[in-house]
């Protein structure tokens, strides 16, 4: 039996929506009950923004690796990142992972690039927002990356970490994330580059296209699953 592991935590909302999609997906498209074996390893998610607001880069790396040993140990036989944020160290973590661990990063862009957008809006913490990860993964694709203001990055992060990772959805807070996309009436897609945000904004409450980053993973992870 092909076995997936999520390294999650990150925080347990998305996690639990990763866990639930997948099968979703899974039977969707095979209409069967021989869903994937699915092993979940959960952070610490204190200790993951604390090294992120840290810059302890390497204590950052250790930290997300001893889950990812953990789930390499469980018999997995690929892992993914039940979160954006992480893949700000992707390179080092799959030069130190025994398996394939398979970016959100490149499952977003893959899409973007399909779709042939030029210039996106990233959302998501701080910590994404001020990082380069999609940046650099776009700049080589001719695809520009645009992120809001420091006021308005502020105003994200704290809808993110005061609501949405405890499972509260406002309508204040829908409402004020749509007008910071509107803000941008220059940009051809948004990267919701938190896999909170897809929990509160739906494609049907904007016309900008959203790059929905837990779907986009999720079918990467059922695509690569289905060719093992």
């Amino acid at each position: 039996m092909k076995r997936i592991g999520i390294l999650g935590g990150i925080s347990y909302e998305s996690t639990i929506r990763y866990y639930d999609l997948i099968l979703q997906k899974y039977y969707e498209k095979n209409n069967d009950y021989r869903y994937p074996e699915i092993v979940i390893f959960s952070l610490n998610f204190q200790k993951v923004i604390d090294y992120e607001l840290s810059g302890e880069r390497d204590k950052y790396i250790d930290y997300l690796m001893s889950g990812i040993h953990s789930l390499e140990n469980s018999g997995v036989n690929f892992i993914v990142m039940a979160a954006n944020s992480p893949h700000a160290v992707y390179e080092e973590l799959q030069k130190f992972s025994k398996i394939p661990i398979l970016s959100i990063v490149k499952a977003t862009v893959d899409k973007a690039q399909y779709e042939n957008m030029k210039k996106l809006l990233l959302l998501g913490i701080k910590f994404t927002m001020k990082s380069t990860f999609y940046q650099k993964y776009c700049q080589n694709l001719g695809i520009e990356v645009v992120t809001p203001s420091e006021e308005e990055q502020n105003a994200i992060e704290k809808m993110i970490f005061d609501e949405l990772v405890i499972g509260f959805f406002k309508k204040e807070s829908k409402e004020k994330l749509l007008q910071i996309i509107n803000n941008y009436k220059d940009v051809d897609g948004v990267i919701l580059g938190c896999t909170e945000l897809p929990l509160i904004l739906k494609q049907q409450d904007t016309e900008i296209k959203l790059l929905d980053t837990i779907e986009l993973h999720v079918e990467a992870i059922l695509n690569y699953f289905f060719e093992l």
